[in-house]
């Protein structure tokens, strides 16, 4: 399959997904006013629930089905790949493809765009300095998910509007996590002692959505 065909694709799915978030949303804001359709309405804490599941299992199978097919992972040659074609942080200047950490973030920029919630990664270990733990909810979501290594759920407010937030651990489910990360120069770099093995948090996946009525 052509790379540009495979980012299509995953780019249509990314888009399905939004509009599935964004008719939950809709179903949530509508029914959030107190009025007796309330008991229709979906609570916050399952459709973020929801979301987290359509993002990490749309994640897995792009790591698990695609990378883990392909003959190079960040220039090194993969003995079990099949696909010729070659997984790495610069994939727009080498005609490649995105790792997963970049194909995640592309989808929640499409997201964002449509300006209801939003979602992105963190982590206490991240390489990229945007996925940084930044407010106090990200901070104490984070180090309670790296402890718990269960999600942290809980109310925040953002520029005047209140959210439903929520932090859900996100484990190596692939070698390809695991290695592009233990051998990166700026994890190596600011990290030297922390190796990651499969199934351990590696950060988390935020979902933060916006409530009616604040």
């Amino acid at each position: 399959m052509a790379i540009k065909t495979l980012l299509h694709r995953m780019k249509t799915k990314a888009v399905g997904l939004i509009a599935l978030g964004l008719a939950i949303c809709v179903t949530v804001v509508a029914c959030g006013g107190g009025s007796s359709q309330q008991a229709a309405g979906v609570a916050p804490e399952i459709v973020v629930d929801y979301i987290h599941t359509v993002l990490l299992a749309d994640r897995t199978a792009y790591t698990k089905h695609v990378v883990n097919r392909l003959k190079k992972l960040e220039g090194k040659d993969k003995p079990k790949g099949v696909v010729d074609a070659e997984a790495t942080e610069g994939w727009q200047q080498t005609g490649g493809i995105p790792l997963p950490a970049q194909m995640f973030r592309l989808g929640a920029e499409i997201a964002a765009d449509n300006g209801e919630f939003t979602y992105g990664l963190i982590s206490p270990w991240n390489i990229n300095d945007n996925q940084a733990p930044k407010s106090e909810f990200e901070k104490k979501a984070m180090a309670e998910v790296v402890e718990t290594g269960e999600p942290y759920k809980d109310y925040q407010e953002i520029a005047g509007t209140t959210y439903y937030s929520a932090v859900y651990p996100d484990k190596a489910v692939a070698e390809a996590c695991i290695t592009c990360h233990n051998t990166h120069p700026v994890h190596k770099e600011r990290y030297p002692d922390k190796v990651f093995e499969m199934g351990e948090v590696m950060g988390g996946i935020i979902i933060n959505l916006p409530l009616e009525g604040t």
